[in-house]
């Protein structure tokens, strides 16, 4: 894999897109490259953080580990987010485990650069706001599925997310079905049922962890029947 340069890109992820040129070549000036390879762990629950993180190549697992050893995915991070920012800021041990699922690439920012830049520019104080925000409504977003929407509900709102505006067409999903199931707060065993389900009754075509959806609106049509 190539050299990456911290600054071109930094200055395309949107937490960075407002920061003045001085701040962001201080700021990539910083950054530390760290590679992984596909099971490595890049901080575990407890360790102190001392910065956050930006995903370049690759896909982050963060799990909460539970007592008896078993664990509950909370967030799959995928190239161009960030993670780890909300814990700088309280100064706090980390809560959850970042477990590499693919080889990859990542820029570790100090706290202490981020805090100077922080002191300096407005703009970058208003970016990491909103990024912290919409991290929260989408942990808000999560507990208000896992609380009311059912099973199906919840697999079927992912698949429309997942396409986007694609109104048929192939995802392939970033993790496999046993971490999905995990993150959906599923067993894998229910995940493959509802698969199977919406197999017989939306046309899904599921081979490994490519998924083909004929038609989103048959999706939809689950999730708001007439």
């Amino acid at each position: 894999m190539a050299s990456i340069q911290p600054k071109a890109f930094l200055k395309h992820i949107p937490l960075f897109a407002a920061c003045a040129e001085a701040d962001l070549a201080l700021l990539a000036e910083a950054t530390q490259e760290v590679r992984f390879d596909k099971g490595d762990t890049l901080f575990r629950q407890g360790d102190a953080c001392g910065g956050m993180y930006v995903l370049i190549v690759g896909v982050i697992k963060l799990a909460l580990l539970r007592r008896g050893g078993t664990e509950k995915v909370v967030e799959i991070i995928q190239a161009g987010q960030s993670f780890g920012e909300a814990v700088m800021f309280l100064e706090q041990p980390f809560p959850v485990t970042a477990e590499a699922l693919e080889d990859g690439v990542a820029l570790f920012l100090p706290a202490s650069v981020i805090f100077d830049a922080l002191d300096r520019d407005a703009r970058f104080v208003r970016r990491m706001l909103a990024g912290l925000s919409m991290r929260l409504r989408s942990m808000i977003a999560d507990v208000e599925t896992y609380t009311q929407a059912s099973a199906t509900e919840r697999v079927v709102s992912y698949l429309i997310n997942a396409m986007g505006d694609q109104g048929q067409g192939s995802l392939t999903l970033p993790v496999n079905k046993q971490i999905l199931a995990s993150r959906l707060n599923l067993t894998p065993e229910t995940l493959s049922r509802i698969l199977q389900k919406l197999s017989d009754r939306a046309g899904l075509k599921v081979q490994g962890r490519m998924i083909y959806i004929p038609d989103v609106n048959q999706l939809l049509g689950l999730l708001n029947p007439a």
